[in-house]
């Protein structure tokens, strides 16, 4: 009888792929993906803010006449910055970000940068994404070769997860772990699973013993059998899963609560990677520019407190950055233009709160644009020797000293 029902779930398995698949995911993703955490339960959040930020409108140098001089409409009111401290503030809409801070939960990493500045939006990210230049064979992604270095291990989750319809970073790349891209929740529930002949099928597959020599067999086995737990789970999970505070209606904040739920199912996932775009403000900056500040500050800070509600704060870090900042002249269109350094924000309780670095100097710039004083690698050696425990030199390609951004964790 299990041989019969085996047969006739492979010979379904061959002609649909519907019938194993996480909303077109392979379930085998996710044991392939699967990697040992060497960094006791971490976990690193990125948050992506895809178009280039302006960084100056972002943390405002209030008291700075050049500032004034260089934006005489784009620039922000001194009585309306929210005061970090006498020559420094955040952009009005950004009181998320403001009481983390307060709270010593946000760390501001000013001037970050890298030599010789691409203004090209890809360009530019591939270097984020890639820690390299374009002639020197970018392959894998400075996420991607963390996971990779871990090391492949038994278990049900996948070693770092893509939330969103974007198209999967480059960062995420590496040459043995895959990486799966969910848009919902809803795609990790498996196709099919209502079906009564289905789950009895799946059922009678674990159930067997798995001494055949059909490698075909073995591995819809082992695959549907993970899949199967991973999927009951964090469907599970969401059931009993209820946020300590609304969150903001907006996309970057479902993604985050969707992670917030998927930790709090105990996923070993290590790595999720969530993106928001709109940040390319040529014209017309003020509003967009307002929103787009308001979604990521309200968005993170509600994230990091629901975090806290339900006892994961502690092992969760987030990480916010964007290609490259603007120009420091505002342009004939109410905007501002490619440019070059901009903050990098770590959120989470195990952070150093307070300001990382100097501010970019308004009186010593580079062809226009603010000069950078602290290598994005240098943060990204941060969140890989100090928070993920693992080796830097070995993922980033080269050796760059850490920021002073974390607790001694």
């Amino acid at each position: 009888m299990i041989r019969q029902t085996r047969r006739k779930f492979l010979a379904a398995a061959a002609t649909t792929s519907s019938v194993l698949t996480f909303g077109g995911i392979a379930p085998a993703i996710l044991r392939e993906a699967a990697i040992a955490n060497k960094s006791d339960g971490r976990i690193l959040v990125v948050v992506e803010m895809a178009g280039g930020n302006d960084g100056l409108n972002t943390v405002v140098p209030h008291s700075d006449d050049q500032y004034r001089e260089a934006r005489p409409k784009l620039g922000i009111a001194k009585s309306q910055v929210l005061k970090i401290d006498d020559q420094l503030g955040f952009h009005p809409s950004m009181s998320g970000f403001a009481d983390l801070l307060e709270a010593g939960h946000l760390a501001v990493v000013q001037g970050v940068g890298y030599p010789e500045p691409n203004r090209s939006h890809f360009e530019s990210m591939d270097i984020w994404h890639s820690c390299l230049r374009k002639d020197q064979n970018r392959t894998d992604g400075w996420l991607g070769r963390y996971l990779q270095q871990t090391g492949a291990a038994e278990s049900q989750d996948p070693a770092g997860l893509h939330l969103g319809e974007d198209k999967q970073p480059f960062a995420l790349m590496s040459r043995d772990v895959r990486v799966p891209t969910i848009r919902s929740l809803d795609e990790f529930r498996l196709a099919g699973n209502d079906s009564p002949q289905f789950r009895q099928a799946v059922k009678e597959l674990a159930d067997a013993r798995r001494g055949d020599s059909n490698d075909l067999l073995n591995f819809v086995q082992a695959s549907t059998s993970s899949a199967i737990t991973a999927s009951e789970r964090i469907e599970a999970a969401g059931m009993k899963y209820k946020p300590s505070q609304e969150y903001p209606q907006n996309a970057l904040a479902q993604k985050l609560q969707t992670v917030a739920k998927l930790i709090s199912a105990g996923l070993k996932t290590s790595v999720y990677y969530v993106q928001i775009g709109g940040f390319d403000t040529h014209s017309q900056q003020p509003n967009a520019h307002s929103v787009l500040l308001r979604y990521v500050s309200d968005s993170v800070s509600t994230f990091v407190n629901d975090l806290h509600a339900h006892g994961h704060a502690d092992r969760v870090l987030c990480m916010c950055f964007s290609e490259f900042g603007r120009r420091v002249k505002e342009n004939a269109s109410a905007g501002t233009d490619h440019g070059t350094a901009g903050p990098v924000f770590l959120a989470g309780t195990q952070v150093k709160p307070g300001l990382i670095g100097n501010h970019p100097s308004l009186s010593d710039l580079k062809d226009g644009d603010l000069q950078y004083h602290t290598d994005f690698r240098q943060v990204y050696a941060t969140v890989l020797e100090r928070w993920l425990k693992a080796d830097s030199e070995l993922v980033l390609k080269g050796r760059f000293e850490p920021v002073d951004a974390l607790r001694s964790v």
